[in-house]
């Protein structure tokens, strides 16, 4: 401890210990030291701090006494009347510090931190709440089949919905709470279905339902139209030709809208369509734009754009145009923007592993995304009223199975399939082997990979929280399979032997895409790949050797011709349809008949010898299998399945007797979300 400082004519009104300061106010110790506590008496410490070494100004205490106003006489700690002190002496010339010093800066520093506190709540949203978290449910329909493509008037008095109650998918409508129900197509609309984008609508007024139409054998974007029917039954009429999608904006003086050619450009009028007009947006070649959405103040259009099915996202851009801004980072199946004000968007969004999709919620102006729904619900449309307080949505269980076809009974007039029998609930991406069935089925942790021999299934491979994609690939001497796997972000290419054994992975360093394909001499895996936003096919040797680019354009799902003189890819979506092309183990152009086929229909088999090909055709729900003779062009239809049989996916056997099918069934109906008042 050091010294006591030395006492200087400048120092000599300085009172250095409790005893001196009660003794200069005339009040015991005990005294003073509560009124330093309780009423803010101006007393000071040296820098240890220690309780008995204070130190006081007589000019400050002086002044304390003033401002407190002390009455004459006051108790003492021990209860006594302690007298008057005696009248201070006069301020010195000098200013001196008061409470206020040290009270006001406390008080800054406390707002400042305040205000942090807030803005820091704010941004992580601390005060965010689920926008549905009090809605009110309510199921619209129960039908026996399918309720989807919801959408609602703006007024919310109106649902209009797809379904195929009737046989046929037609538009139907009710009016909210009437429990009345009407077709208002009777069939007279067929190639009504298009999950990818928003199908049905209402005009501003609310007197016609549109929905979205692809001409009946049409085989190109230029089919593609939007029609409309009144709510009150009629016949339907083209609405906007050449037109895919729209939204108006909430007073109904202006409209965007997207046309089926590549990119899905997007524009703006007043409500007329000119031939001249510009896009104030196109998407890259391979790329797609659904779902033009007006803000309800009219200052941006949201939209869908990525690469379907399942590499999507939410952007908008102003009305005139410009570079646009994302709002979403899922890069995932993301469909059904809607706004229930100029904040808060809603839509629906699937999870890297395949499950869902779920609804999801976001303030566009933090972008931090909420899922609002869990469980096994999977929602398959969203639609919202203007005012944003009435949600409709499908609600779908779907039920993936697996039929087999004998190919030499075809073709005849109906096609019969005969059930495949699971030991698992589910069964899809099948492919044939040797003797053998492979198909992948998921559970709630993750998908596996099964093999069907005589009736006896055998897990061969599964994957904590991995979404087996593209469906397995089976060499072409039958003792290996190849398969690819989104896991954890990453995606990986796996070898094993096909009794499950040996798995390993060959390519850990692509992003990986589409379904892999064995080259015929049984050495390397082909399998697309992003390269910068576009698919690529590459060549995977399996000894370890790194991956080497082969196709260069955008290319999807190989599948090579037995002899390995050729290979067959599809290409990007333009409109609703792809192109098929082939290139020589070379990777020079190979010529083929013009093909062009249907999305959800990227799947294609070699029958033995290389020269046919068979493949899906038809409508997007609905197809049927085709037999393509690649040296005449000639086609031949397959099968004729019943309209409610919808084709996801297939195999031929090796000796090309038999196709396994992968049919999809979901039961959907539309519920009815009532919102408080915000």
């Amino acid at each position: 401890m050091g010294e006591p400082p030395l006492r200087t004519p400048q120092s000599e009104d300085r009172l250095d210990s409790w005893k001196e300061i009660a003794a200069y106010l005339k009040r015991d110790v005990t005294t003073v030291q509560r009124w330093e506590k309780r009423e803010e008496m101006p007393v000071h410490r040296h820098l240890h701090d220690r309780m008995g070494s204070v130190y006081a100004s007589k000019a400050e205490l002086d002044a304390w006494t003033r401002s407190r106003n002390l009455p004459a006489a006051q108790e003492n700690g021990n209860g006594a009347v302690a007298p008057q002190p005696p009248a201070p002496p006069p301020l010195p010339a000098r200013s001196s510090p008061t409470r206020w010093t040290f009270v006001l800066p406390l008080a800054a520093a406390v707002c400042v931190l305040a205000i942090a506190a807030i803005f820091w709540l704010h941004r992580t949203e601390y005060f965010w709440r689920n926008p549905i978290a009090d809605a009110r449910f309510q199921t619209v329909t129960d039908f026996d089949g399918l309720a989807q493509a919801a959408a609602v008037s703006r007024d919310g008095h109106l649902v209009a919905f797809l379904s195929d109650r009737d046989g046929s998918t037609d538009v139907w409508v009710t009016q909210v709470g009437s429990g009345e129900f009407h077709n208002l197509t009777h069939g007279s609309a067929p190639g009504l279905a298009n999950p990818s984008i928003r199908t049905l609508g209402f005009s501003p007024d609310g007197s016609l339902v549109t929905f979205w139409l692809r001409r009946p054998g049409g085989a190109n974007g230029g089919d593609i139209s939007v029609w409309a029917v009144p709510t009150l039954g009629g016949e339907p009429r083209p609405y906007l030709e050449g037109v895919a999608e729209f939204d108006w904006t909430h007073d109904g003086s202006r409209l965007a809208y997207h046309t089926p050619g590549p990119g899905d450009p997007l524009f703006v009028s007043d409500g007329n369509l000119r031939p001249e007009s510009r896009p104030i947006f196109i998407s890259s070649a391979g790329l797609h734009s659904h779902f033009p959405l007006w803000a309800p103040d009219g200052a941006f259009i949201y939209f869908v754009q990525g690469r379907l099915p399942d590499k999507l996202d939410i952007w908008r851009i102003r009305p005139a145009g410009g570079t646009p801004e994302r709002i979403t980072s899922h890069m995932g199946r993301v469909s059904h923007p809607v706004l229930l004000d100029d904040r808060t968007l809603m839509y629906l969004a699937g999870d890297p592993d395949g499950s869902g999709p779920w609804l999801y919620s976001m303030d566009v102006e933090h972008r931090i995304p909420h899922r609002l729904t869990s469980g096994l619900d999977r929602y398959t449309s969203l639609a919202a009223s203007a005012d944003g307080r009435r949600l409709v949505a499908t609600l779908a269980t779907p039920r993936r199975t697996l039929w087999r076809l004998r190919l030499d009974d075809l073709p005849t007039e109906k096609s019969v399939p005969a059930q495949i029998s699971l030991t698992t609930s589910m069964g899809f991406s099948p492919r044939l082997g040797p003797n053998y069935l492979l198909y992948v089925s998921a559970t709630g942790t993750g998908e596996n990979i099964w093999r069907l021999v005589n009736g006896t299934a055998t897990e061969l491979w599964s994957g904590q929280g991995a979404q087996v994609f593209g469906g397995p690939a089976i060499a072409p001497d039958g003792r290996h399979i190849a398969f690819s796997i989104r896991q954890r972000g990453q995606t990986l290419l796996y070898v094993m032997q096909a009794d499950g054994t040996n798995a390993r992975v060959v390519a850990d360093s692509l992003d990986l895409q589409g379904a892999p394909a064995w080259a015929p001499d049984g050495q390397s895996i082909t399998s697309a790949a992003d390269d910068h936003g576009v698919p690529h096919l590459f060549r995977v040797p399996i000894d370890g050797r790194s991956p080497v680019s082969f196709v260069r354009e955008y290319s999807l799902d190989p599948a090579w011709a037995p002899d390995g003189r050729f290979l067959v890819y599809s290409g990007p979506d333009i409109g609703t349809t792809f192109s098929v092309k082939a290139v020589t183990a070379e990777a020079a152009p190979h010529a083929l008949p013009a093909l062009s086929l249907t999305r959800g229909a990227r799947h294609l088999a070699f029958l033995p010898g290389g020269e046919a090909l068979v493949l899906l055709r038809g409508e997007i729900q609905h197809k049927d299998l085709w037999l393509i003779d690649l040296k005449t062009g000639a086609q031949r239809q397959l099968t004729n399945l019943p309209p409610a049989f919808d084709i996801r996916d297939f195999d031929i056997s090796p000796d090309g007797r038999e196709v396994v099918l992968e049919r999809v069934q979901e039961r959907s109906d539309v519920v009815l979300l009532d919102l408080p008042r915000r």
